[in-house]
């Protein structure tokens, strides 16, 4: 499974919101997580998505 999602996450190497894609991964609590990386500055993001 792997999906992928393009939305917004605060990037905190930019101190700014930052427009990414990334691949939706389950986490331990089963939740849903995008994580990719910052187009500006490489920086590793996470965006926490709502329950499907």
């Amino acid at each position: 499974m792997s999906d992928t999602h393009t939305g917004e996450a605060y990037c905190m190497k930019c101190k700014k919101k930052q427009t990414f894609t990334g691949t939706i991964v389950v986490n331990d609590k089963g939740g849903r997580v995008a994580k990719g990386t910052c187009p500006v500055c490489g920086t590793k993001m996470n965006a926490f998505l709502k329950k499907a």
